[in-house]
């Protein structure tokens, strides 16, 4: 990979969040008009709230940064699901704010990272809930996979709201 593929995926990394990705709607576009109580439903017992899927994607994103920054891997700090806590208009609004920061340090530190370290593994044998024995370039790519999954999985939970 190069930098201009890197600077390739940076760009693919902005449209995902805040453009307009081949795949669909971006995610900033996903979450447009949902509040608190919207976020926090379960149109489904058996799928995550729009506000849980926010916080699972804060936590990876920033650790899929932590980890171009040259931390060791470990599960986001909060957990892979963390909880969203009482339903609040201003809470639901932070974590919307906190997974954009979160892509904005992920976009920082992937312009930071040498392209002469993407095909290095990650942390040692392959785990795949903890994502290490991979590439990095595979990592960067699954961050972005992983985002367009979630993604529409709240457009899907957006439209069972509103039934």
């Amino acid at each position: 990979m190069s930098v201009e593929e890197i600077d390739r995926i940076s760009h693919w990394l902005r449209e995902a969040v805040h453009g307009k990705p081949w795949h669909g709607p971006s995610l900033g576009t996903v979450l447009e008009g949902i509040d608190a109580a919207a976020a926090a439903a379960r149109p489904r017992e058996d799928a995550h709230s729009i506000w849980e899927i926010v916080l699972h994607l804060t936590g990876w994103t920033r650790e899929v940064a932590n980890r171009l920054e040259g931390k060791e891997p470990r599960p986001p700090a909060l957990g892979d699901w963390p909880e969203t806590g009482p339903v609040d208009d201003g809470r639901w609004q932070t974590a919307r704010h906190d997974l954009f920061s979160a892509h904005e340090e992920l976009g920082a530190a992937l312009a930071r990272f040498p392209d002469s370290r993407l095909s290095e593994r990650i942390g040692g044998a392959r785990d795949a809930p903890l994502g290490t024995g991979v590439p990095y370039r595979e990592m960067i790519l699954g961050a972005l996979q992983h985002d367009a999954y979630h993604a529409g999985q709240i457009s899907l939970l957006k439209k069972y709201s509103a039934l």
